[in-house]
């Protein structure tokens, strides 16, 4: 038996797919189990838990084989990333006191680096605390996720524009898709080591936002161009969206970090990983979706 974090995630319900498709036995952790309905009629077992709850996630962990945990999503966190600080603490002690035989963690590209990382900072804490465990850990350093234009269909369709915050337009970024990283991490998961492992993961090919561009103009036949937003606008944007605005600045460093090439693969002492799919393929179905 496998237990997934963030399985109602895009993530976690690739992982949580192919392990099962694999005819492995799944236990999901959800905050509410009515909005994971669909999956305990895949036959998962479903347990409440909080991610900074070390009692919850004991009760979670208890008698599995491996484990795949992440730091949840915070895009606006407070200052010094304590909801990060929380988790990752609360992830050690549970592993520590239930020992499964393995664990697969959500990371990012770019963690290994010490500070400028912005949002990816919470990675960086997640490795820093769980690779001290004398335990089996995978780290998954994924690149931009491909997923994240799924923000850009409504108006690449209706108004033939992307909005681009990674520049320079024409700079290939390594991206992949959440699909391959639960692939991944499922494989993983049903493997044997020692010590620490940390899989940077990227897709087939690195993608520029002008490539975006053109296959959202190849899908939807019609011309769609990419806008390079000026970093002066970002904090107003991300006010707009609801962002507090002395939170702003994480999601900017992150970024500025991007642009500037600091957030990259380590490359060195790590495993390098391809996925198969393109963005072709992933614009597609969120092109589907968006009806």
């Amino acid at each position: 038996m496998y237990t997934v974090m963030g399985i109602t995630g895009q993530v976690g319900g690739a992982i949580a797919r192919a392990l099962l498709k694999d005819g492995k036995k799944v236990r999901g952790i959800v905050r509410d189990k009515a909005k994971a309905a669909a999956w305990e009629k895949e036959g998962v077992e479903l347990v409440v838990a909080l991610g900074e709850s070390e009692a919850d996630l004991e009760a979670a962990f208890d008698g599995a084989e491996g484990v795949f945990a992440m730091v949840p999503p915070y895009f606006a966190p407070a200052a010094g990333y304590p909801e990060a600080q929380a988790v990752a603490s609360a992830l050690r002690q549970a592993i520590e006191a239930t020992r499964p035989g393995r664990a697969v963690y959500l990371s990012s590209v770019g963690a290994h680096q010490q500070k400028g990382l912005g949002l990816i900072t919470q990675c960086h804490i997640l490795e820093q605390e769980l690779a001290r465990l004398s335990f089996p850990n995978a780290f998954i350093r994924a690149a931009w996720f491909m997923e994240n234009f799924q923000w850009d269909v409504v108006s690449a369709r209706d108004q033939g524009v992307i909005a681009a915050f990674l520049d320079p337009l024409d700079r290939p970024f390594p991206m992949v898709a959440t699909d391959d990283i639960g692939r991944l991490a499922a494989k993983t998961l049903q493997q044997d080591w020692t010590g620490n492992r940390y899989l940077e993961l990227e897709g087939p090919r690195r993608y520029s936002q002008l490539d975006a561009a053109e296959t959202f103009s190849r899908l939807l036949n019609r011309p769609v161009t990419a806008n390079r937003i000026p970093r002066e606008k970002w904090a107003a944007i991300f006010e707009g969206l609801g962002t507090a605005p002395d939170r702003t600045a994480p999601r900017i460093e992150m970024l500025d970090a991007f642009n500037s090439g600091w957030i990259d693969f380590e490359g060195t002492g790590t495993e390098q990983v391809r996925g198969t799919r393109t963005l072709e393929e992933v614009f597609g179905e969120l092109i589907g979706k968006a009806g």
